[in-house]
């Protein structure tokens, strides 16, 4: 059976409508910005019962200990405005005690802090290699729950994406918690670590119940450790050569996995994905070898150059 959720061992706010009537929140950025093109790769991934991307918007459920340990959950609704030059976050009212973390998920998810001007102008030999690849304003795609994301991508080896979605919505139906919203398809919340960690040794069975196979069961459970003990530093400031050292040494993580946790977990903004399937064919018919060459040009910004290399197909 699931194990007890965490939410209690600790009080939790949480309310029942949510993401239209809220708190707003403006989150500038530097133009040009290419929302529909990050709507587009978060759709592709949404975690089903957890995330959606409807109506230009992307819609999540959320919940965020304070510094007290209290819990708050709700939900949250991301837009563009771009007159403003800023996406625009209207945020359940249960989560005001929170909104400095919101904020702060929320421009990593979208990469706000980017200088797309500098990473044109490092990436302008893209041009000559695959024409009309590079465009103005791409951005990185983050994530909002870092545990969230690294379990996706677990889930993600070796199938296709729509598969792995379809993992992970049975995941959620299975240990997520429920949440009361103002739309029927986001209905649960993303288990968090430690109920992962407490399935033990039975994390084989229970998982494998859902079609999970039995290595990335236990590749799961090490990173749920791992977030739990803080073993591993997925933040912004992380040390990043460091820490894919240590999800290396993870059995079921190899180098395509570590170095897509750390772009967008961490932040990381100079990872080359030169094993990737889109990858090869966008760079087609060069080597993984003569593709990393290429991309020595590309530093510190090879992550912009993968993202603008799988826009390109």
């Amino acid at each position: 059976m699931p194990s007890t959720d965490d939410s209690s061992l600790y009080k939790e706010y949480q309310a029942e409508d949510q993401a239209d009537k809220g708190l707003s929140i403006a989150l500038p950025y530097r133009p040009p910005y290419r929302f529909q093109e990050m709507l587009s790769f978060l759709e592709g991934r949404a975690i089903p019962g957890v995330e959606l991307v409807a109506n230009d918007h992307y819609i999540r459920t959320v919940r965020l200990m304070d510094s007290e340990g209290d819990l708050f959950s709700g939900c949250l609704r991301v837009g563009h405005d771009p007159a403003s030059q800023a996406l625009t976050a209207t945020v359940s009212e249960s989560l005001r005690p929170v909104l400095p973390q919101i904020r702060e998920r929320l421009r990593g998810l979208f990469d706000l802090d980017c200088e797309p001007e500098t990473v044109y102008q490092a990436l302008s030999s893209m041009k000559e290699i695959v024409p009309d690849a590079l465009v103005p304003g791409t951005r990185v795609p983050g994530s909002f729950d870092g545990f969230e994301m690294a379990v996706r991508a677990v889930l993600g080896q070796q199938i296709s994406v729509k598969a792995a979605s379809t993992l992970a919505g049975r995941l959620v139906d299975t240990f997520g918690t429920e949440i009361k919203t103002d739309l029927p398809e986001l209905k649960r919340l993303f288990p968090q670590p430690g109920q992962i960690v407490r399935l033990g040794e039975d994390i084989e069975n229970q998982l494998g119940a859902l079609g999970v196979v039995r290595t990335r069961s236990r590749t799961i459970y090490e990173l749920a450790k791992a977030f739990e003990d803080g073993s591993i530093d997925f933040s912004a400031s992380a040390q990043v050569e460091t820490e894919l050292k240590k999800l290396l040494a993870i059995r079921g993580i190899g180098p395509w996995t570590a170095k897509y946790i750390a772009m967008r977990t961490m932040g990381w903004k100079d990872a080359f994905l030169e094993t990737d399937a889109g990858i090869k064919k966008a760079l087609n018919p060069y080597s993984p070898k003569e593709m990393l060459e290429l991309a020595e040009a590309w530093r510190p910004w090879r992550s912009y150059a993968t993202v603008n290399l799988w826009n390109s197909l």
